[in-house]
């Protein structure tokens, strides 16, 4: 006798700037849904930060490194595993949520990000899981914060856009 499939989720990301409902799409990424999941019920990403902030291309969270006195690099940490990469056909669309990963397509842990645009050229080559189904004016309020680094990338905000936690709420 197989088990009723548990109720469906959606995770609430309540950032300095507002809050965002995310829908999940277990269909399509079901390992990577599951492990945000376990990681929003553990707490993780309470007290992390946006630190990568693209406006016209995407906002990134996640770090363990972005937590108050923490150390290490933000955009360098993880939960201390990576998940196997599922990508799928979901389009990088303005709202979807993805998993940010370094060059081996398995090396995904706890960063994520929301892409502010379309962003089709990653598609299949990030696991996109979900996608905002509220707080879009949130997402553009984080988006147009002003940015400074080194390089040609100025994408570190200058203030700090804390994710004040990830709770799992039913979905409506």
């Amino acid at each position: 006798m197989s088990n009723p499939p548990a109720p469906a989720e959606n995770a609430v990301i309540k950032t300095s700037c507002g809050e965002m409902t995310v829908a999940f799409w277990p269909d399509v990424a079901p390992k990577t849904v599951e492990n945000f999941k376990r990681l929003a019920r553990d707490g993780f990403y309470n007290g992390t930060a946006f630190h990568r902030v693209i406006k016209g291309f995407m906002i990134q969270g996640g770090c363990p490194h972005t937590k108050a006195g923490a150390k290490g690099t933000p955009g360098t940490g993880g939960p201390g595993w990576n998940i196997k990469a599922e990508f799928n056909a979901r389009p990088h669309v303005r709202g979807v949520l993805s998993m940010a990963r370094s060059s081996h397509p398995d090396s995904a842990g706890s960063q994520f990000f929301i892409c502010h645009a379309d962003a089709r050229f990653l598609d299949r080559q990030y696991t996109a899981f979900g996608e905002v189904v509220q707080g879009l004016d949130v997402l553009d309020r984080i988006a147009g914060v002003p940015c400074a680094g080194s390089g040609g990338e100025r994408s570190q905000p200058i203030e700090r856009i804390a994710v004040e936690s990830v709770r799992l709420v039913p979905a409506a």
